[in-house]
Formats: structure tokens, sequence, C-alpha cells
């Protein structure tokens, strides 16, 4: 991938007769490179923001999973102590069953909202490099018409 570096570093040759002007190429390298910069930096952010909410997401999974293993114990004491009290294994499976489900659903929301923060940024992403497809696409369209002139 080109850095903002490398657009600032890139040299172009002179010729005598009919050559780009060097002063309108730095002119617009100088340009390319702040808007390449800037949007270089936004993809970062965007990588790292990205990498942040997989993290986060993997964070509710463990405790999910976590949850769920703590519900099979729950679920296995009450079955031992179910034969010494039955009346008191039912109400400790019952207050376990709510607290775990009240658990799943915090996280289940949590998570569709990372899933939803994900796309959102997802489609931003989208939508700015179509932007950049556009306007290289113009630039080019414009080069070539500089070239043509020139001819």
């Amino acid at each position: 991938m080109i850095t903002p570096l490398d657009i600032e570093n890139k040299k172009f040759s002179k010729q005598m007769m009919n050559g780009y002007s060097v002063e309108e190429v730095d002119d617009f390298l100088d340009e390319l490179t702040a808007d390449y910069e800037k949007n270089y930096k936004e993809a970062t952010e965007l990588r790292t923001k990205v990498s942040e909410i997989e993290q986060t997401l993997e964070h509710y999974k463990s405790i999910e999973g976590t949850l769920q293993s703590t519900l099979v114990m729950a679920q296995s004491t009450a079955e031992e102590v179910k034969k010494i009290a039955h009346q008191q294994a039912e109400q400790i499976v019952n207050e376990a069953k709510g607290t775990a489900q009240r658990e799943v659903d915090d996280l289940d929301a949590a998570i569709r909202e990372k899933r939803k923060e994900l796309e959102d940024i997802k489609k931003q992403f989208d939508v700015y490099k179509a932007k950049m497809e556009s306007l290289l696409i113009a630039q080019l369209e414009l080069l070539k018409d500089v070239n043509k002139d020139d001819i």
C-alpha cells in the first residue's frame, strides 16, 4: 500500500519540451499527499476501532461461555441439592436461570449494538472508498484530456 510518505517523495523525470510544469506537479502532489495522509490515518483509526470491537465481542463471547458453564454447574449442583432439600434446589435453580438470562440478554443486546456499529463503520468506509474512486477516475479523465490537448 502506498503511504503518504511515498507520494511526498515521488519524483518525476523532467522533459525538455512539452513536459509537465514541475510546480503544478509538486502542488498537486502536495494536495494529494495531504488528502491521502488524512485518509490513511482515518483508515488506520477505523482498523483500530474494528479490532477493538472484535476484541470486545470476543470478551462477551467468553463471558457467555462462562455463564453457560456456570449454568450447567448450577444445574448439576441443583440435582445434588435436590436429593437433600428439593424446595431449596428449585429456588436456587430459578434464581440462577433468571440471573443468567438477564446477563445473556444484556450481552446479546451489547453484541447487536457492536455489530451495528461495525456495519455502520463498514458502510462509511465503502462510501469513502467510492468517493475516492470517483475522484481518481475524474482525475484520470482530466489527465487524459490534458494529454489529448498536448498532442
